[in-house]
């Protein structure tokens, strides 16, 4: 039976937030802090990224904007101009990084758009979003490309009003606890985890093992034996 895939884009179709974090290990290195360890100086970053996040977003301005905030909150004085070039020439591997596609995605794509219908749904800045996904190659396999600003439930039952989807026989596909698999299945959607071990840690949540509508794979190619 013909179904509805919806698919995540960062760090599911390709790898995303590997780069941010050599860009943090980086970071890390450069603040030298003299009282406090990487784990604390880290727990520090990831709370500004936290409250940035709810307020601005993601991409790579808000994640610089983080990066300002901590020298800020660290220093007790806002980053210096000379800081700020720093920031920026520590981060120039995320500004101009390419795209590098999970294995066996483009391949599994073109195999599963021959029989289903493919969504893609990925959330962050819409210029650099689109960016990425112009890049990646991708996009022709999607009949319809939704960036959003947040994924929740709500954002989930939108799609399903908006293409008069059928939940039963719709799965949302991502490597994301917290905004593929979660949200979907609150709003009644199938979903199919599949683990980037590279995963954002504030993309982390539990996922129900005893859901039987989950799906747990470990490789994105293995869609091809239930799709």
């Amino acid at each position: 039976m013909r179904q509805t895939l919806i698919f995540d884009a960062d760090d599911t179709l390709w790898e995303n937030n590997v780069v941010f974090e050599r860009v943090i290990d980086d970071y890390l290195d450069w603040l030298a802090h003299p009282t406090l360890d990487r784990a604390e100086l880290r727990a520090i970053l990831d709370d500004i990224e936290r409250a940035n996040a709810a307020v601005h977003g993601y991409g790579t301005k808000v994640f610089l904007r983080s990066l300002h905030e901590c020298v800020a909150r660290l220093r007790q004085r806002p980053a210096t101009e000379q800081e700020g070039r720093q920031i920026l020439e520590l981060a120039d591997q995320l500004i101009n990084h390419r795209i590098e596609l999970i294995p066996g995605v483009a391949d599994t794509l073109g195999d599963l758009a021959a029989r289903h219908e493919l969504l893609l749904l990925t959330k962050g800045d819409q210029e650099e979003q689109q960016r990425k996904i112009d890049a990646s190659g991708l996009d022709h396999h999607f009949s319809h490309v939704h960036i959003v600003r947040e994924k929740h439930a709500g954002t989930y039952l939108e799609l399903v009003e908006e293409h008069s989807l059928r939940p039963a026989h719709a799965w949302m596909i991502g490597n994301s606890p917290k905004s593929d698999i979660v949200p979907a299945r609150q709003a009644g959607l199938n979903a199919v985890f599949i683990p980037n071990e590279s995963t954002w840690v504030l993309e982390h949540d539990v996922v129900d093992p005893a859901d039987d509508r989950v799906l747990h794979l470990s490789r994105f190619p293995e869609l091809l034996s239930h799709f």
